[in-house]
């Protein structure tokens, strides 16, 4: 009797244990989606800046829950679901409320049917990421993902809110950000998804190099790196997916 009360009491703290794991990384998934509702509430009372960092964070805590899940074998259905949700919140209707009101207001039936093809986009990419899930490769997304399109646009209003220009001023220039990174979203331009890098491999010191000088220079100027880096993420989809064009091209016989 004592040797069952004993494995029983054993399976119960494992049941526990298991519930708690899988809470964990839902909890990141729900942290994500309070800062993309943090982002919407700051725009609404006109702090940008707030708004905009608000949508950085929500982007990091995005990349943690998937990879607290694989790192705790916790992944589910639920929680896929769960973060496609959240992300249609936090990379789609976050960022395109944040420029709308900080810029393409103004423009009239414009500025907000950009707004709508940026959360259309979004919701699209998701989606169609969702259903090509188990046959993608697994090195590069198909088109834009929605955490760097969220991060283009936010980076985009912070970093001129951060040089104090009028955002009248530059709402065609928003408009023309808006619209390229809902289209991007939905392209067949290749990104690379950074998900082969392996932490547990060693690597060169000149790469450590690298990001100390990447973190001394966000720390110097946030705004502009970080927009600097996302301007230079959109633009290598078209670099890749032109080279790999050019590879798949037949060479020519004289």
């Amino acid at each position: 009797m004592d040797d069952d009360y004993q494995k029983r009491r054993v399976l119960e703290k494992n049941r526990i244990r298991r519930r708690g794991i899988y809470l964990l990384p839902n909890l990141f998934t729900t942290a994500a989606l309070f800062a993309g509702f943090f982002a919407i509430v700051q725009a609404m009372n006109l702090n940008f800046d707030q708004a905009a960092i608000a949508i950085y964070v929500a982007m990091v805590l995005d990349g943690l829950d998937g990879r607290v899940a694989r790192l705790t074998r916790t992944q589910s259905a639920f929680g896929a679901e769960y973060d496609s949700l959240a992300d249609v919140i936090s990379f789609g209707a976050a960022p395109a409320l944040v420029i709308y009101e900080w810029s393409l207001r103004g423009m009239g039936k414009l500025g907000w049917i950009a707004a709508f093809v940026y959360v259309a986009g979004a919701a699209l990419r998701l989606a169609r990421f969702n259903t090509m899930l188990e046959v993608q490769d697994k090195r590069w997304f198909q088109g834009m993902p929605s955490p760097a399109a969220a991060a283009l646009v936010a980076g985009f209003v912070f970093v001129v809110d951060d040089y104090g220009i009028d955002p009248e001023n530059v709402r065609w220039l928003a408009f023309a950000v808006t619209l390229f990174a809902g289209l991007t979203m939905v392209s067949n331009l290749k990104y690379y998804s950074f998900k082969t890098i392996n932490l547990r491999k060693s690597y060169p010191f000149v790469a450590i190099l690298l990001f100390v000088v990447f973190f001394a220079l966000l720390s110097y100027q946030p705004a502009t790196v970080l927009f600097g880096m996302f301007v230079a993420y959109a633009i290598s989809g078209f670099a890749v997916s032109a080279w790999q064009a050019l590879r798949r091209r037949p060479a020519s016989t004289g």
